[in-house]
């Protein structure tokens, strides 16, 4: 077993199946201790009854490394604050919080139906929101009290909140949403010795399977080892990034940046607008495409 990550303890949320069960099992591999989130749903996020976390947690403790299960709904408060306090009683703390869980419901924007976009924003950003909360209450008690933790979060945006997806205007939203939590969450809790940074990672799932083909995409664990040193003590440095993975392949993303700029001096006017925002636009980067377009 590695030392990468000896002594610490991690929560991973949607850890039953996926990239979030690589995640788990690839974390215990290097020595942590991890708490295995699911809430047991379908791909549509409808309840199963089914408990795929135990099987996860069994496969841990079968290689010698300690786990336990958790079913808490990560975008209930309540059910949040309750998951970091297991991990605090289980194993005496917490170290890394891995917010993974999600689900789709793919459609065109105006087929969109309120309770679908209500549905994919709440587990996707709320459920990011949430145990990210607690959490970070937790590491900031600590801190106050002498006791600062290397403290890390990985979040999980895509490549459809940075670049956005045709059919997926409501997970495009969440995504985009989860990279702007990690870029505040970053700035105000690097103070309690906390890092976060989030993925955006491509891989064979549930999610993508049947959206179109996905013989050629990288598999679920093919993620994990960046996931593993972004939870290092190694990764202090390391912090408000979003991170790409597609395979072998890595790539730091830009975001939102400020771009081309003319200062008028003054107001506006309407008519002046048009040749001043066009020159912009030809000085700036062509936007990369969205997919599907």
């Amino acid at each position: 077993m590695s030392k990468l990550l000896q002594g610490r303890v991690a929560i991973v949320t949607g850890a039953g199946r996926g990239i979030g069960r690589a995640h788990a099992l690839e974390l215990a591999r290097h020595g942590a201790a991890v708490v295995v989130n699911d809430f047991g749903v379908s791909l549509a996020g409808e309840g199963t009854g089914e408990s795929p976390a135990e099987a996860v947690v069994a496969e841990i403790e079968a290689a010698g490394g300690r786990a336990v299960v958790n079913g808490a709904d990560v975008a209930d408060f309540a059910d949040a604050e309750a998951m970091v306090r297991q991990a605090i009683d289980a194993f005496g703390g917490l170290d890394i919080l891995v917010n993974n869980a999600g689900f789709v419901r793919d459609r065109m924007l105006v087929n969109t139906s309120e309770e679908e976009w209500d549905a994919v924003i709440r587990v996707h950003l709320k459920g990011h929101f949430a145990p990210l909360r607690h959490a970070g209450a937790y590491w900031r008690a600590e801190s106050k009290e002498g006791r600062q933790r290397a403290a890390r979060v990985i979040n999980t945006s895509s490549g459809a909140g940075l670049q956005g997806s045709v059919g997926q205007a409501t997970y495009s939203a969440a995504k985009a949403g989860i990279a702007g939590l990690t870029l505040v969450a970053a700035q105000e809790m690097g103070r309690y010795g906390v890092t976060v940074n989030a993925i955006a990672p491509v891989a064979r799932t549930r999610m993508t399977e049947g959206a179109f083909d996905t013989s050629a995409m990288a598999l679920p664990e093919d993620n994990s080892p960046i996931v593993a040193w972004l939870a290092s003590v190694d990764a202090a440095d390391v912090t408000g990034r979003v991170i790409e993975i597609d395979g072998g392949k890595v790539t730091v993303e830009n975001g939102w940046s400020h771009g081309p700029a003319h200062d008028l001096g003054r107001r506006w006017d309407a008519v002046d607008v048009g040749p001043a925002l066009r020159d912009l636009l030809a000085a700036a980067p062509a936007p990369e495409p969205v997919y599907g377009a």
